[in-house]
């Protein structure tokens, strides 16, 4: 029996309540009687019905059959003819004069509305449970880092915390005016946003191999022309030159990559969350049709440029999700950006999956993602999943709907867990605890476990690492019972380095041996994190080398498709400041060109030897260069005219001397 079965006859009540009534007459009421009969004849002969639940799963196997239908069903013969109304008034007024109801000839046919309500409860219950149950057993079976698409649109989030009406507002009564527009996953097409054309980007399958299949992205002969004058609006360092790029083409991705970052300094988010999701419909629309979201098989190589833009669009799109108040669908995200390299990690998503998974409560996935990975990946090594894990199980602990026994069992897993972590990454303690702004005990400042000794004598890979993670997760450990938990495993702690456990000096050798360096892909997830604590932390080699925002940090080993065409007179910012006087007077003066003798003769008959320029032979691309090089030495001028237009000349400052004549300077 279905529960929309049990609405609908909830919903009948009022049309069976005559039915029932007319059952439950008194024996002097013949003529009721015999009405009652013939109509359960009838119903009986047109569908051979013997008790109301059978009509339940009639029309549960019929769903066209309408609510007013089946009430008709009920209340009228095979011919349709109503009830008699002299009857149904005879029937009240034995029911007043009667006060008590006769019981029921079957118990099921005697059906109240409590009843109904009962039932319905009972069905929604063992609904939830079974459905519950299912999702449970599904998600076991599916890879932990399986995908739905349901939980790519942030409204599925925030629905069900602040309901439908509140989120979506006025946009039913739009839906009729809205045009038709390309049906997405990730993002849907918004009114305000320019109409969109082919940008000029296209998927590709490269290879299927064992069942894993890589793609790749390309640009068109006019993308690359578009790309090539990005890179001339990046140099220029003027926004407005990107603005005026986006006018013309307002889906190229590098544009709004760039301008985005620009909004986000400007304290836009709006504008800059809206940026990316642009750029995200404008990727997807350009999918390969094989290519699955969802499957976890898919693979872009992050050493091709035009797959990197795919992968920053995400990850800026996960913070901003995060930064909404939308976490699961930021952790949705995050398992589709690992999916796509996950031997590899170019963004080192892993740095960032725990705290998504506390953020929206989703323990076992942290845990079956630490349990499956850590024989291949060794996740223990890493402090924000040797710390997040043992939280993890701490919380599962406190749940109220489990056994005294397993309860015990996860409080006990927890902290052997929170102590390994404390004792492998030490200097986590005193900065977690600086932020969240708990003063420790003296027993534990004074000591040298803790001390600031241990910070300083750190390798600089792992205090980038905790760095990183103290920066971001602080927030997760301000609750008062947790700081308990820490304060109770930090005491067993001291007392096992007191005592000489083995496992301290293990850990000690660990450090000492590994975090020397961190790879190339943990400082790129530092860069675009931009937590100022794990950004200090970046060594010299990484900050001083001028970075881009459209492409962070980009592999040592990149597959370049196409390449920018050099610009003409590159050497000409070598030159002296003569030399670009005279280029900008003389936009095809080169001084490094070797000059040629000539004969001039004058008309008087005089030879005058001269000496001159060679030109090139493209004279239209030295014009345009010398023209762009016109236009350097010009901002030039315009930035030292501003200089020396500030400067400030302070007067003098006379000592007071009374004695001084003051005719004297007269």
């Amino acid at each position: 029996m279905s529960s929309r079965a049990l609405r609908r006859l909830k919903g009948e009540q009022r049309a069976q309540a005559a039915l029932h009534a007319l059952k439950l007459t008194e024996e002097d009421d013949t003529d009721v009687d015999e009405q009652m009969k013939s109509n359960t004849q009838t119903a009986h002969t047109q569908k051979n019905i013997s008790n109301i639940f059978e009509l339940i799963g009639e029309a549960d196997a019929d769903p066209s059959l309408s609510d007013k239908e089946l009430a008709e069903g009920i209340n009228n013969g095979h011919q349709g003819a109503p009830l008699d109304k002299d009857a149904v008034k005879n029937e009240k007024a034995n029911k007043k004069k009667k006060k008590k109801k006769a019981p029921a000839e079957n118990g099921k046919d005697n059906l109240g509305a409590g009843d109904i309500d009962a039932i319905l409860e009972s069905v929604e219950k063992t609904k939830g449970l079974s459905h519950r149950s299912t999702n449970n057993s599904a998600s076991e079976h599916r890879p932990v880092l399986y995908v739905e698409h349901r939980n790519l649109n942030p409204e599925t989030e925030l629905k069900r915390y602040f309901g439908a009406r509140a989120v979506l507002g006025d946009q039913r009564s739009k839906q009729r005016q809205r045009q038709f527009h390309r049906c997405t996953w990730m993002t849907v097409y918004k009114e305000p946003w320019p109409r969109f054309s082919r940008p000029g980007i296209s998927m590709s399958l490269v290879e299927s191999k064992d069942g894993i299949q890589h793609f790749t992205f390309e640009h068109n002969r006019e993308y690359q022309q578009v790309q090539f004058k990005f890179f001339d609006a990046v140099e220029s360092m003027d926004p407005n030159n990107i603005v005026a790029l986006l006018q013309l083409n307002p889906y190229h991705i590098d544009s709004l990559l760039q301008l985005s970052d620009v909004c986000r300094m400007q304290e836009d988010q709006e504008t800059a969350r809206d940026l990316i999701e642009r750029a995200l419909y404008s990727f997807e629309c350009s999918f390969h049709p094989v290519f699955s979201l969802t499957s976890g098989m898919c693979r872009l190589d992050y050493r091709r440029p035009e797959n990197r833009a795919f992968y920053l669009v995400l990850f800026k799109h996960v913070i901003f999700l995060e930064k909404r108040g939308c976490p699961r669908t930021a952790l949705e995200y995050c398992k589709l950006i690992l999916s796509l390299d996950p031997d590899n990690d170019p963004l080192c998503m892993l740095l960032l999956f725990d705290f998504l998974c506390l953020r929206c409560r989703e323990y076992t996935t942290l845990i079956r993602l630490y349990e499956e990975w850590e024989v291949h990946r060794n996740l223990s090594q890493l402090p924000n999943f040797s710390l997040s894990v043992a939280l993890s199980y701490y919380h599962l602990s406190q749940q109220e709907d489990i056994s005294p026994v397993e309860n015990q069992q996860l409080k006990q897993k927890s902290n052997v867990l929170l102590q390994n972590a404390l004792i492998m990454f030490p200097g986590a303690l005193m900065p977690l605890l600086d932020l969240c702004t708990v003063q420790p005990d003296a027993a534990v400042s004074s000591h040298a476990f803790f001390g600031p000794s241990t910070q300083t004598g750190q390798p600089p890979a792992l205090s980038e690492l905790v760095s990183l993670y103290v920066g971001r997760c602080h927030s997760l450990w301000k609750e008062a019972g947790q700081m308990l938990w820490l304060e109770e495993n930090v005491r067993k702690v001291i007392k096992r380095v007191d005592t000489h456990d083995p496992y301290v000096e293990d850990c000690q050798n660990k450090r000492k041996q590994r975090y020397q360096s961190a790879p190339r892909n943990i400082h790129r997830h530092v860069l675009m994190s931009e937590i100022k604590e794990a950004t200090a932390t970046l060594p010299l080699e990484v900050t001083t080398q001028p970075g881009m925002g459209f492409d962070p940090l980009p592999p040592l080993d990149s597959l370049v498709s196409y390449t920018r065409p050099e610009r003409q007179n590159t050497g000409a910012s070598n030159e002296s400041t003569l030399s670009l006087f005279f280029r900008s007077l003389l936009p095809n003066f080169n001084l490094q060109a070797p000059f040629q003798k000539g004969h001039l003769e004058t008309p008087k008959g005089h030879v005058v030897t001269t000496f001159y320029q060679e030109r090139p032979e493209d004279r239209q691309e030295v014009a345009r260069a010398g023209h762009e090089l016109n236009q350097e030495v010009n901002r030039l001028m315009v930035a030292m005219r501003d200089m020396l237009a500030n400067i400030q000349f302070r007067e003098p400052q006379w000592e007071d001397n009374h004695d001084r004549d003051e005719e004297e300077w007269d």
